[in-house]
């Protein structure tokens, strides 16, 4: 059953940049866990997989994470990164595209 802490300790290997074993992490439990009746953890889940995806620059992977996230909980701070992880993909892309 997840609970709070499971969500700060993968929320502490996240910030030990532990971006792949958080993703493991976080597959495993919305596997097990998937007809939870707490989308709100679950939502978290997503986004913290976001947030380890984020990390890894692999921005595709993020933002499906964020998008989940934000389905199964519309307070979630997910439909914020989704759109911060925009603006930072549109800044780049102009970059790369006008040199």
């Amino acid at each position: 059953m997840i609970n709070e802490e499971t969500i700060q300790q993968i929320k502490e290997m996240l910030a030990r940049s532990e971006s792949r074993d958080v993703i493991a992490h976080c597959d495993h439990i919305i596997e097990k866990e998937e007809n939870d009746e707490n989308k709100k953890l679950i939502a978290q889940l997503f986004y913290l997989r976001g947030n380890a995806y984020r990390q890894l620059g692999e921005w595709g992977n993020a933002m499906s994470s964020y998008l989940e996230a934000s389905d199964r909980d519309p307070d979630s701070p997910a439909k914020q990164a989704y759109a911060h992880a925009l603006e930072i993909l549109d800044f780049y892309n102009h970059d790369l595209y006008n040199p």
